[in-house]
């Protein structure tokens, strides 16, 4: 673990208009915290190393692949369990609301371990902390953080889970589908549809993903290759389809392209164009 301390912040955004959320990714060798608090949820993975957190009057070990969750307002520190040795992690700083969608009661959901062990969450939160930081698409970020963060809330606190019973799910998700396939490069919040359509976001999401199989920002990246393809065999370069379709930039369009059809788009634009 040892070498360069480093530590970057991306500030990624629930919606166009929504509310904006920060993610840390962060190694250090000997850093320790000065004791502190976050007026957010603190959701953090460990990736590499063993840190130690004073946390409740007492001391908590994470180690790789550990998720570890501070309550708003609690005062806590953190550095290497081990010196010299180091730690990496990737931590986001959620508003309490977020982790209290899907789940019965009021009041903040509680954590009586702030140390879980839950391998499948991990890697999810990690991927999605990845590709956020790389590029906070925030439609992507509205459709992924929100859902991670209520599922972890209801494996993992002591809140009861709520229905996952969605009435006329399959026409929510038409709807939803058709209005993201409508304003492509500019699509609305998943919060501004949900409040639309009487529901609270989770229950938006669990309605797409229920009948659609993916979220809504991959349905609409999908959706989004599909439109490239016929621009690229019109002729267009990638880096004018990227911002035809939606895509951040062409790295973006790229990302998908590849993701969806196993090459590049330039690639693609090449060989439909030998064809011809």
């Amino acid at each position: 673990m040892a070498g360069r301390e480093e530590a970057h912040w991306t500030r990624a955004r629930l919606g166009r208009r929504g509310p904006a959320m920060d993610l840390l990714t962060a190694r250090f060798d000997r850093h320790v915290y000065a004791p502190h608090a976050h007026d957010e949820y603190t959701v953090g993975v460990c990736v590499g190393g063993a840190e130690v957190i004073a946390y409740r009057g007492g001391h908590i070990e994470a180690g790789p692949g550990a998720i570890v969750v501070l309550a708003p307002g609690e005062m806590h520190t953190g550095g290497p369990a081990t010196p010299d040795l180091g730690y990496a992690y990737r931590a986001l700083y959620a508003a309490p609301d977020l982790l209290g969608d899907g789940v019965l009661g009021r009041g903040l959901p509680h954590f009586r371990d702030a140390v879980i062990d839950d391998p499948e969450l991990s890697a999810a939160l990690r991927a999605t902390h990845t590709d956020l930081a790389r590029c906070p698409d925030p439609l992507e970020a509205e459709s992924r953080l929100p859902w991670l963060l209520t599922a972890l809330a209801r494996r993992h606190s002591t809140a009861r889970a709520d229905s996952d019973t969605i009435p006329g799910a399959e026409g929510i998700a038409r709807q939803i589908r058709d209005r993201l396939a409508d304003e492509l490069t500019q699509p609305p919040s998943l919060s501004s549809l949900a409040a639309e359509l009487g529901l609270s976001r989770y229950q938006l999401l669990r309605a797409f993903r229920t009948t659609m199989g993916i979220p809504p920002y991959a349905w609409l990246a999908q959706h989004r290759v599909t439109r490239a393809r016929a621009l690229l065999e019109a002729g267009l370069r990638p880096a004018e389809v990227a911002g035809l379709v939606g895509f951040a930039d062409q790295a973006h369009l790229t990302r998908w392209f590849r993701r969806v059809l196993g090459v590049t788009p330039a690639a693609y634009r090449n060989s439909v164009q030998d064809a011809r």
